[in-house]
């Protein structure tokens, strides 16, 4: 069994599913790890929005980076917690109907396959 989680913790985890653009950056990364880049062309949003997500997400600690030169990559975080796997797993299946995240989805399959705008 994982660790108990603090109230504190959880209060950021569903304040970080709270938001539709984080939302659909948790989704995308459930495919794998994703870019800064990638995920700006994948979501049709202003970096510096995407940037102000992932922050909030790597406190929340539902996502996790690594860099490389100039590059920042981003993948979901190992689960530290049966709550936070419950509510990856939700994210998953819960939300993959909504159209929005479907779009993603498919924009990102795009961009996977293209080889993205970052360098490896």
């Amino acid at each position: 069994m994982k660790k108990a989680m603090s109230s504190q913790s959880i209060d950021l985890m569903f304040r970080a599913f709270s938001d539709r653009n984080r939302l659909r950056i948790l989704h995308l990364l459930q495919d794998g790890e994703m870019c800064v880049g990638d995920i700006v062309d994948v979501l049709q949003v202003p970096q510096a929005r995407v940037s102000r997500h992932l922050a909030y997400l790597r406190r929340a600690a539902l996502v996790v980076t690594r860099k490389e030169g100039l590059w920042s990559f981003y993948s979901l975080a190992p689960a530290q917690s049966d709550f936070q796997k419950n509510l990856l797993e939700c994210l998953g299946k819960c939300f993959r109907e909504v159209p929005e995240i479907k779009a993603d989805a498919a924009r990102a399959t795009k961009v996977r396959k293209s080889g993205g705008c970052c360098p490896e």
